[in-house]
């Protein structure tokens, strides 16, 4: 199944300037996907170091 994604020429334009030849759309739209999803871990993991020992639980205690 395929489906269009309006999107502004400038987008598309900076999207095209990310694609590698012969790379598909849908290929890179599953890498930025990952990317933005490790971006998302990574920032938590800093937000769980940068709390106090004393809020965080025992993985045991769960």
């Amino acid at each position: 199944m395929t489906k269009r994604i309006p999107v502004s020429k400038n987008v598309l334009e900076q999207i095209g300037e990310v694609k590698k030849a012969g790379e598909t759309y849908d290929t890179l739209l599953k890498k930025m996907l990952l990317a933005y999803n490790r971006m998302k871990l990574m920032k938590k993991m800093d937000e769980v170091e940068q709390k106090n020992e004393d809020d965080l639980v025992e993985l045991d205690d769960i």
